[in-house]
This record gives C-alpha cells, sequence and structure tokens, in this order.
C-alpha cells in the first residue's frame, strides 16, 4: 500500500517482535523462471508478429499469456519457441533498476502503468537488449536460468484475444517425467511401443462401442421377453416389481409398454442395489400421480412424470422394500374399495 509492504501472517505480532522467515526457495525459483519466461516470450511475441500482451496468469502447472490477437497460428508458435529458446541460450543478463518516479526514461520502458498509489522510485527490470519493464516481481539473473521454454499451444481466449500456453524450466523437466510415467504405464497395458498407442486406444473404441451397441441390444431383448413372460401369466398380477443392476432408462420404459399400464402397476429400478440408480413408476394415471412423488421420497430421489409415468433419479436404492409395501398397500387398498 503506497510505499509499504503487505505481508500476511497467521496470527498477529506486535511491534518490534523478532521473527524467523522461511523462504520456500523451489517455489520462488518456480515463480523467478515462469515470470522471467513470460517477459522474455512477452517481448519476442511482439517484435516477431506485433502481437501485445494483455495479461497472465501464473498457473500451479501451466501458465498463460493473454495476447491481443484472435489468432495464432501453428507455424507462429513454432517460430516463437525456437526464437526464445536461442536467446536463452545466449545467456542473456536480466538486470534489475530503479528510475525516480518523474525520470522521462519511465515513458520508454514497457508497462501497463503504475497503480494508484504508487510512491517512490520506479522498478525496471532489463533483459539485455530485448526488454525493458516496469515490474515489481522476482526474476532470474540470466535467461540460462529459465534452462528451456515449451509452448503448449494456443486457447481461444476472450474478446477476440488468444491465451499462449508455456512452460519454463524445471516444469518442462517435470511435465517430461510425468508424460515418461504416462507412456510406460500405457506401453505395459496395451502391449506396445509408444508409437502404436493411438492407433491402439481407437481399436480398444470402436471394440467398446461394438459390445455397448450388442449390449443395448441384448437388453432390449430382454426386457421384451420379461415383459412377455409376466404376460403369460393365467392370472396376470396387479403389481410388477424388477430391479436389474445394468438395465437403463429405455430398459424399464421398454417393460412398460410390453406389459401395458391401463391396469398394472409397475415399479421398475436399475443400477446399484444399495445407493445410487434409476427408477420408474408406471401404471393408471391417478395411481401414479398420487404414488410417484412418495415413491421419490422414499428412495432418496428426485423425478417427474407425465401420463402415467413417473421417473428419476434415486440414491437410497436399499429402500426398494419399503417402496414396494407402499404399493402393495395401496393395491390392497383398491381392492377393498373395488
Amino acid at each position: 500500500r503506497g510505499p509499504e509492504a503487505v505481508h500476511f501472517v497467521p496470527a498477529a505480532l506486535e511491534p518490534g517482535t523478532e521473527v524467523l522467515l522461511s523462504l520456500d526457495w523451489e517455489r520462488r525459483f518456480d515463480h523467478m523462471q515462469q515470470h522471467s519466461g513470460q517477459h522474455l516470450i512477452t517481448a519476442i511475441a511482439e517484435q516477431m508478429f506485433g502481437f501485445k500482451t494483455t495479461s497472465w496468469e501464473l498457473g500451479r502447472q501451466r501458465s498463460l499469456i493473454e495476447l491481443d490477437t484472435p489468432s495464432v497460428t501453428a507455424e507462429q508458435v513454432e517460430a516463437l519457441e525456437r526464437s526464445v529458446n536461442e536467446k536463452i541460450r545466449d545467456r542473456v543478463p536480466v538486470t534489475v533498476r530503479e528510475l525516480a518516479a518523474g525520470d522521462p526514461e519511465i515513458e520508454t520502458v514497457r508497462s501497463r502503468g503504475l497503480p494508484d498509489d504508487h510512491v517512490g522510485p520506479v522498478r525496471v527490470v532489463d533483459i539485455e537488449g530485448i526488454d525493458s519493464n516496469l515490474c515489481c516481481g522476482t526474476h532470474v539473473s540470466n535467461l540460462s536460468d529459465l534452462q528451456v521454454i515449451k509452448l503448449l499451444g494456443t486457447e481461444k481466449g476472450k474478446k477476440n484475444k488468444t491465451n499462449l500456453v508455456f512452460l519454463t524450466g524445471n516444469r518442462v523437466l517435470k511435465s517430461i517425467e510425468q508424460s515418461h510415467s504416462t507412456e510406460k504405464a500405457l506401453t505395459s497395458l496395451l502391449k506396445n511401443g509408444p508409437g502404436e498407442h493411438v492407433e491402439a486406444v481407437r481399436r480398444l473404441q470402436s471394440s467398446v462401442k461394438l459390445l455397448q451397441k450388442n449390449n443395448l441390444n441384448l437388453l432390449r431383448d430382454i426386457a421384451v421377453l420379461i415383459a412377455r413372460d409376466f404376460k403369460s401369466k393365467p392370472a396376470p398380477r396387479q403389481l410388477f416389481v424388477l430391479h436389474r443392476k445394468e438395465g437403463d432408462s429405455e430398459f424399464m420404459n421398454i417393460i412398460a409398454n410390453e406389459i401395458g399400464t391401463e391396469e398394472t402397476l409397475l415399479f421398475l429400478t436399475v443400477g446399484d442395489e444399495k445407493e445410487a440408480g434409476l427408477f420408474l413408476l408406471a401404471g393408471p394415471v391417478e395411481a401414479v400421480e398420487n404414488l410417484g412423488p412418495r415413491v421419490a421420497e422414499l428412495l432418496g430421489g428426485k423425478g417427474a412424470g407425465k401420463r402415467g409415468r413417473f421417473q428419476g433419479k434415486a440414491t437410497k436404492m436399499s429402500h426398494r422394500g419399503e417402496v414396494q409395501a407402499l404399493l402393495q398397500e395401496f393395491i390392497s387398498h383398491r381392492s377393498l374399495e373395488v
């Protein structure tokens, strides 16, 4: 605030208290690498292509530079990456200096402006022969400390801008290590070399799609057979209850369509037997309108219905017995009234 640095501490300190400051150097050096890397990328992007930086974000795993352009081509990204890494290999010095607040040189230094409450000297970070920028952040003392910069590509930004994603220094090494570990795991699982991973996954996806299609067709056939078996009984029951773990909404609706709901009350459920799943209550319109919300409540779920069907999601499938008892009681009362 103004000329005073603000520090945040976990508890209040009495004035004059002597304290020990412990610096997380790994974190600090990471921030220095990312910040100096951003200065370098920003400067070279503007010099090469006229792309101005409007903001940037230091992320926990990767960082973003917002460029004031609607698009950046892959060729431009490649050329930019090649150029910034050449500067790193040239071992260009990075220095910090201070200018008096009224120094006219401030106007020649790249800046987004000073805070309204700024007082005292102005801090300038120079990348020799490449960039001068007003900055209060921490930086490396030489571009060689950045080791390497990897541009991961671009993402669509806001208001016709483009986000350039990058890694610097140790983050590049960590990313390579993580990618290599993933590659080794895939090699073991897929039983082929890294160059064949993509094709192997494509084949697996095709196989899974075919299996899912076949499984769906089998479920449909099973649903029809279940319904026909029920209808073939000499004295159809007024209540039909069924649970099938691997079913889905279509499975339940096929059974309801095949059996018919003019006289029979159907309570169908699919999913985990004790936890979450789907339910369908189908039958005479008046009965379903009356019982649907109560069924959903017993199952710890939510649902909606129309024209004699009430369906939804449940979180307490273990309460199916309570629902069955409710429906049986309803049918018994209806039979007595008849």
